[in-house]
């Protein structure tokens, strides 16, 4: 199945601004949002939005603002949380729904964490990707040595290889996977390739020293059903962290992924599988 591309606009203290989405469906019950990492696009959601879709479900995937068909921001300090929530809840909006289920890996996890968090909130379901309450330093400081860097790449092959070193935690994929994610990871310029971001998001790793992130307040105001996917090998969510999110807050179920540490593709079929099946259990607790 195509998805539509359509755009949604925010508005920024410069103006108005584009949020770019795509939207496989139609199809009925709630929507579902999937939202990405911190230098990743919507396009990683296609192998589990079709199969989402084929189901009979409406699914979503958003380009945070900077990345992939989105516009970048005027300034470097705006690509952070409070800009990021006000476009996505311009999204729901447009989306003309009164809940949304939400698939969130990493930075698009702690958005829905967020978001689930507060009073009204329009999430009924929440599944979080390899993301949680507590983000040890050390992991933080390996995502800052290579965010941002601008990098070009004579070909795609190029391009390639580097996601392939870069992102071996997303777990064992295919060729045909690595070649999908590396196709939209990549823009063509002049001089080759460079990835589909905008380079100024690293900028909040720049101006502020990496320290230990620690959001249980938020997690223990969350009351919807939610499930908590986890990289084996992860460093960004700890096995303890994990496992409070079981007994704090919504009391997450718990899914440990082998093979894969931050973040998991959600391309394997079983991965796939689990996400269905938690979207398709009854409703709100």
């Amino acid at each position: 199945m195509i998805p539509s591309m359509r755009d949604v606009s925010f508005l920024m203290p410069q103006g108005f601004v584009s949020l770019a989405y795509l939207e496989w469906g139609p199809g009925g019950g709630r929507p579902v949002i999937c939202a990405h990492g911190l230098t990743r696009n919507a396009r990683d959601f296609d192998a589990l939005a079709g199969a989402l879709s084929a189901a009979g479900r409406r699914v979503i995937a958003v380009d945070f603002p900077g990345r992939g068909r989105s516009a970048w921001l005027a300034r470097g300090a705006d690509y952070a949380y409070p800009i990021y929530l006000g476009a996505l809840t311009a999204l729901i909006a447009r989306l003309d729904a009164s809940e949304v289920d939400w698939i969130g890996t990493s930075l698009g996890g702690l958005a829905g964490l967020m978001l689930a968090a507060q009073p009204k909130t329009p999430i009924a379901r929440l599944i979080v990707n390899d993301i949680g309450p507590f983000i040890p330093k050390a992991a933080l400081e390996r995502i800052a040595s290579y965010v941002g860097q601008r990098m070009r790449f004579g070909t795609l092959a190029e391009l390639e290889a580097q996601l392939r070193n870069v992102a071996a935690p997303f777990g064992p994929l295919s060729d045909a996977q690595w070649r999908h994610l590396a196709f939209h990871s990549a823009v063509a310029d002049a001089d080759g390739y460079r990835l589909h971001y905008d380079p100024a998001i690293a900028e909040a790793f720049r101006t502020t020293p990496p320290a230990d992130v620690d959001l249980w307040q938020l997690w223990d105001r969350i009351t919807c059903p939610t499930l908590v996917l986890r990289g084996a090998d992860s460093d960004l969510l700890l096995r303890e962290t994990a496992e409070q999110m079981t007994v704090r807050g919504p009391r997450a179920r718990l899914v440990e992924i082998a093979g894969c540490g931050h973040a998991p593709a959600l391309m394997a079929s079983d991965q796939i599988a689990t996400i269905a099946a938690f979207l398709g259990e009854s409703d709100r607790c």
